[in-house]
């Protein structure tokens, strides 16, 4: 899949129609790392509440590092598909695990929404005898050495969960220490 970037006015694709980052309950399991490479080395840092809650606040919140080096965002939501953000100057790629999950939850619908991509329109039941698939730019971290082909099997490791994939993405990248340093001090 080639690079693709799209431009950095990301609108709300609220599933529930309220804007709110919820599949209707009060909390959603997950976190949201920013995560930078600068001077040769990796730092991660959590990102806010808010971050996790919306598109438009993470692509915001990551803009707002001002790092000399590539910064991107990664995002598990509610143990039921991640997310990979990475604004340039004038675009964000963006990779999701699961576009099925856009049905259930905000985040997933809004990157759909910014990629072009519809919502599924799945049944209860389809959806829950649907094979998840990926969509956006699998290439998104090659640059710094992963390749789309790798993130693809990542993603196709159904039987792991989002945070053991990131932690396979984390590990494949050479930052897997401060990447669990991070889930080890933020509340999921």
């Amino acid at each position: 899949m080639a690079a693709q970037g799209v431009d950095t006015d990301v609108e709300h694709a609220s599933v529930d129609g309220t804007g709110d980052f919820t599949d209707g309950s009060d909390e959603l399991y997950g976190f949201a790392v920013a995560v930078v490479f600068d001077d040769g080395r990796w730092s991660c840092t959590p990102m806010s509440d808010e971050a996790r809650e919306s598109l438009d606040a993470a692509v915001t919140e990551l803009r707002g590092l001002r790092a000399s080096g590539p910064a991107f965002g990664l995002f598990d939501v509610d143990e039921a598909f991640f997310a990979i953000v990475r604004p340039g100057p004038e675009t964000v790629r963006l990779a999701l695990s699961d576009a099925v999950c856009a049905i259930d939850y905000d985040l997933a619908a809004d990157i759909l929404d910014v990629l072009g991509v519809d919502v599924p329109d799945l049944t209860p039941d389809e959806v829950d005898e649907a094979d998840p698939w990926p969509e956006g730019d699998l290439a998104v971290l090659a640059d710094l050495g992963l390749p789309e082909p790798v993130l693809s099997v990542i993603m196709d490791e159904v039987d792991l969960y989002p945070d053991e994939q990131l932690g396979t993405v984390a590990q494949n990248l050479g930052f897997a220490d401060e990447f669990a340093a991070v889930l080890d001090r933020i509340d999921r």
